[in-house]
């Protein structure tokens, strides 16, 4: 027998005040006692922790990595909770009430009747330049963020350009220096303003911090080096043409050259099935 959403009422009460904090204090860091979960650190169990806590009765349950539904650590995630909760599950991001992922943000935009959790890795964004805790507890005190622009200054300097391909940083609401997770620079504008709520969890770093709605986000840029995505220009998806959205690069069939695919299977499959196909 498993208690519903299988961890302890006060853990999931202990997260929940976390999370309030979090939410209150857009982009900090709140320190939280993460549980041991019958998966891996490393696994998603900061996400998993999140919306077992969060999750209701009612609450229609999806669950995605990498864009895709199918992945192995995206149906493991999604069959332990529904085996604790019982709650409906759905591909459809549209539809969704509580959405998990691991590196991708759905195509789809949000609405404000939304939560998306994210599954984060590595949660201090000073991290790359520092590795003392309590050093980049006192830069953030003190919003000392000049060793992250000097990193940019280097990355230009020796490559031309910012090359952050993921994890890129962003200060939120004018104050904290957030990490975005390993999502791909195509989907860090997604948080700006945000309808939806967006809750980040690391549970090996035992640290939450989330992004409430209409929130402002902006990406770390230089005065001369703007932020800026991924670009696709030229390409379409090859299964529903679409040129609009976050593309994989995959070997063509016929063993010379590549193609690309949607990395949101959901957004793919809605796609064709409107072509007719």
């Amino acid at each position: 027998m498993y208690n519903f959403a299988l961890l302890d009422e006060n853990s999931k009460r202990e997260v929940r005040r976390a999370l309030l904090k979090a939410i209150a204090i857009p982009g900090f860091q709140v320190p939280f006692a993460s549980r041991e979960l019958p998966i891996f650190f490393g696994w998603g169990t900061g996400g998993l922790q999140i919306t077992l806590s969060v999750i209701g009765r009612n609450e229609i349950l999806k669950v995605f990595d990498q864009g895709d539904d199918d992945s192995v650590n995206a149906v493991n995630l999604k069959r332990l909770i529904q085996l604790t909760t019982g709650v409906e599950v759905t591909e459809d991001s549209t539809r969704a009430t509580l959405l998990q992922t691991r590196h991708r943000i759905p195509e789809y935009r949000l609405s404000p009747d939304q939560i998306l959790v994210l599954q984060v890795p590595m949660p201090e964004p000073l991290r790359k330049v520092e590795s003392r805790e309590y050093e980049t507890a006192r830069m953030h005190a003190e919003k000392d963020y000049g060793k992250m622009y000097v990193r940019l200054y280097e990355d230009v300097l020796h490559h031309g350009e910012i090359t952050l391909s993921s994890d890129y940083p962003v200060i939120v609401n004018g104050r904290y220096l957030m990490a975005t997770t390993p999502i791909p620079r195509w989907d860090v504008p997604k948080l700006n303003n945000a309808e939806c709520l967006y809750l980040f969890g690391a549970g090996r770093e035992k640290k939450i911090y989330a992004i409430p709605p209409y929130t402002a986000v902006e990406p770390l840029s230089l005065e001369d080096y703007s932020f800026r995505v991924e670009a696709f220009k030229g390409k379409r998806c090859v299964f529903c043409g679409s040129t609009e959205s976050y593309l994989n690069e995959l070997p063509s069939p016929s063993g010379r050259g590549q193609v690309y695919a949607c990395s949101d299977s959901f957004y793919c499959m809605s796609r064709r099935k409107k072509a007719g196909e």
